[in-house]
């Protein structure tokens, strides 16, 4: 344990598993305690019980802002406070422009976008009435920064997110909460096994010709794996960044310069 956020409290969403537990696995390892935040409360609890002592499981469904509010208050109530919030919880849709549905183009929006400005809403209320300041990392996507044929919904998602961010960093920043975000790239995984059968029913290519293709495209030479996010997030939350307002770092391999 390095320590770099020793005695630092952190809300995690989405962090039952994948992103969101590599995430909570490196904070703990910095010293940092950990609400795992879920939509699966019994995936959250065994993903908790597995990263041991300093990790909690909390309930949380983005979509609900009961559940957001519920959420915040039961990781003051067993955490003490909030010094950390990352919102990593997302979903990703794929189609051709003239098959976009308004439910599915709603249900995004909803998650991606709602779920992180509500999300940011609710710790930023505590964190300035606690006092403090505090740190804010919200989940882009290289797919923010750019169009894709097959993924315009999850694409603006992201860019909102990226303006979200802006935004909120500009907002909170007299508080003392600096926010940032992470626009990761190809991250192999479970969740790039569902981008990877949206693209083979589309494309028309065999499952994993498409995550074949992404990572032999990407300049370092293979897909991200979840652990090379961690650093990033790290020095984010640490007093390292203190003067960091309001940017997005590509952590993607060389896929997208900005």
């Amino acid at each position: 344990m390095n320590g770099r956020l020793r005695g630092k409290c952190a809300l995690i969403t989405g962090a039952g598993r994948g992103i969101g537990a590599a995430f909570a696995e490196a904070y703990l390892r910095e010293g940092a305690r950990v609400a795992i935040a879920d939509i699966d409360l019994a995936r959250a609890k065994a993903t908790a019980d597995a990263l041991g002592e300093g990790a909690v499981a909390v309930h949380m469904d983005v979509t609900d802002q009961a559940s957001i509010e519920s959420a915040v208050a039961e990781t003051v109530a067993q955490l003490g406070r909030i010094d950390i919030l990352i919102n990593n919880a997302a979903l990703f849709t794929a189609a051709p422009l003239v098959e976009i549905t308004r439910e599915d183009y709603a249900r995004v929006f909803e998650i991606n976008v709602a779920g992180v400005l509500f999300t940011m809403q609710a710790v930023a209320r505590h964190m300035i009435e606690r006092g403090g300041g505090g740190r804010i990392i919200n989940m882009a996507s290289q797919a923010g920064r750019r169009g894709e044929p097959l993924v315009a919904v999850y694409c603006a998602s992201k860019a909102a997110v990226i303006s979200l961010t802006q935004s909120a960093a500009l907002n909170l920043i007299p508080h003392g909460i600096n926010v940032n975000a992470i626009a990761p790239g190809v991250v192999d995984g479970e969740h790039w096994d569902g981008v990877d059968a949206f693209f083979a029913k589309y494309e028309d290519k065999p499952l994993g010709q498409k995550k074949r293709e992404v990572g032999a495209a990407v300049p370092h030479g293979r897909m991200g794996r979840a652990d090379d996010l961690t650093g990033m997030a790290i020095f984010l939350a640490s007093d390292e960044a203190d003067y960091i307002v309001a940017q997005t770092y590509n952590v993607d391999g060389g896929q997208w310069m900005s």
